[in-house]
């Protein structure tokens, strides 16, 4: 069996530099498992429109850390191919009086709880206040266009790329009738071969952030060994907000700063 058409032609939102580790991944997940890729093409998932391999737009050689969720969004308004950037959320902040982050903001459970990780890195949020007043009050400063803060979430998406972030989900697919830790599993041959090209081509070795349980998955793989490795929950825990290995690596970033 070969590489459906439409897989292939889903490369194409990647660039150029990952083609052929990216085409070597899918022929690994072939060899693995044939008939995957095959029913995947006949079936619905998300994200839509060909985003399958957006994340990879970064060029290779640009990549300074691998950030890995567990899978896309289940709202196609929302799943964007690029791990937590949700495509319905414009706004980071609440143009209410009193209000703090913006509704989609809340709804996408896991950017707030990013948000408020990063705030609280930044001595913006205590660690036990990160709701309520004290929110609104950040939101207020964020609000005034002509302070420090960046207004929209493909800022920050922009930010993160400019640090060299590749986002990646470890399952690059969602579909509500399959088990995310089957399609997760189904793609772990994808990612050993990816990341072996990554690890050989890269002029420096990039960082792994591992965060969630299925994202665990890839800690196990042979070659996660030759990369260092920085493991959190998932951010749709609370406990995240105050994990301090993010805080060591996110603050100095300054992602929220204009």
């Amino acid at each position: 069996m070969t590489i459906p058409i439409s897989i292939l032609d889903a490369l194409d939102r990647a660039d150029a530099s990952w083609r052929p580790l990216l085409v070597q991944g899918l022929e690994a997940m072939m060899a693995a498992t044939p008939d995957y890729l095959p029913q995947l093409a006949d079936d619905q998932y998300l994200p839509t429109e060909q985003r399958l391999f957006a994340a990879f737009a970064l060029p290779l050689q640009q990549v300074r850390y691998v950030l890995i969720g567990e899978g896309p969004y289940p709202r196609p308004e929302s799943a964007t191919g690029v791990c937590f950037m949700d495509g319905a959320v414009g706004s980071l902040w609440s143009d209410e009086q009193g209000g703090g982050l913006s509704k989609p903001v809340n709804k996408a459970t896991s950017l707030r709880n990013f948000m408020k990780m990063l705030l609280v890195a930044d001595g913006q949020l205590a660690p036990d206040n990160t709701a309520g007043e004290a929110m609104a009050a950040v939101a207020a400063r964020a609000r005034d266009k002509s302070g420090s803060h960046i207004q929209t979430l493909a800022e920050m998406q922009q930010k993160l790329i400019q640090q060299g972030f590749l986002l990646l989900n470890a399952s690059l697919v969602f579909r509500g009738h399959v088990a995310p830790v089957k399609d997760a599993k189904a793609w772990l041959p994808f990612f050993e071969t990816v990341m072996a090209g990554l690890a050989a081509q890269a002029s420096v070795t990039p960082t792994m952030v591992l965060w969630g349980k299925i994202a665990e998955l890839l800690s196990k793989l042979p070659v996660m060994q030759d990369f260092p490795r920085i493991v959190a929950e998932h951010p749709y825990n609370l406990s995240f907000i105050g994990n301090q290995d993010m805080h060591q690596l996110f603050q100095p970033m300054q992602l929220l700063k204009r």
